[in-house]
């Protein structure tokens, strides 16, 4: 079950601004890079579920987190279907974020009041997202579409609620452009997720640029 509701988590996801994304098959090794993130202020964590047995990762990284870092809302992504969101949900998913928009994700997130946030494109798209209830629309890839795609959308939709997710690096530049268009967070995965000369996660950097990101969008977002 999951511990905070779809608009608590929504808050948080406006509060801070940011989403780290991860992935990795090891438990131990996500346990060190949650904590990271944890430590350098992130209260949100989207697993992005690509792997055998993800799951089951999933699961021990979400009873990690209930036990040990207050307040960190624990989601995944990469979900495809219906079922798949409600096995994550089971373990303890806070929100789901997807690829595309799916009907059948909607329905079972909403009835379990958990957020879900669809990868759309259009915004046909994002307006079917948000009459079946979205608060966050996930603009994905969101390199492809930039800022300016962002800016278009929020002239005729004020109310909509964007989070781009690819194309998103923990640099003053980029931040800048992102939020001055007007989105309510950013998801940010391989330019937050610093790894040393071996491909080995250096935890300090990670750390270090959660950290700095999320001062760069408060300075932003004041």
């Amino acid at each position: 079950m999951a511990q905070f509701t779809r608009i608590e988590v929504a808050q948080v996801m406006k509060d801070t601004g940011m989403v780290p994304l991860f992935f990795h098959k090891d438990i131990e090794v996500s346990k060190k890079v949650l904590k990271a993130c944890y430590d350098g202020g992130a209260r949100l964590l989207e697993f992005t579920a690509r792997g055998d047995f993800a799951h089951e990762v999933f699961g021990e990284l979400t009873k990690y987190a209930i036990a040990e870092l207050p307040g960190m809302v624990m989601g995944v992504g990469s979900v495809t279907d219906a079922g798949q969101a409600s096995l994550y949900m089971a373990l303890g998913a806070n929100f789901i974020v997807t690829p595309v928009l799916r009907e059948d994700i909607a329905i079972v997130c909403n009835r379990r009041k958990v957020l879900w946030s669809p990868g759309c494109g259009t915004l046909t798209e994002i307006t079917r997202a948000e009459e079946l209830g979205c608060e966050i629309v996930k603009l994905f890839p969101g390199d492809i579409y930039g800022p300016q795609f962002v800016k278009g959308i929020k002239g005729p939709q004020q109310w909509t609620s964007i989070m781009p997710t690819g194309g998103v690096a923990p640099t003053k530049e980029n931040l800048s452009a992102w939020f001055a268009a007007g989105v309510t967070c950013v998801g940010m995965g391989s330019k937050l997720m610093a790894k040393d000369a071996d491909g080995n996660f250096d935890l300090v950097k990670i750390e270090e640029k959660t950290r700095e990101a999320l001062n760069i969008i408060k300075d932003l977002k004041s």
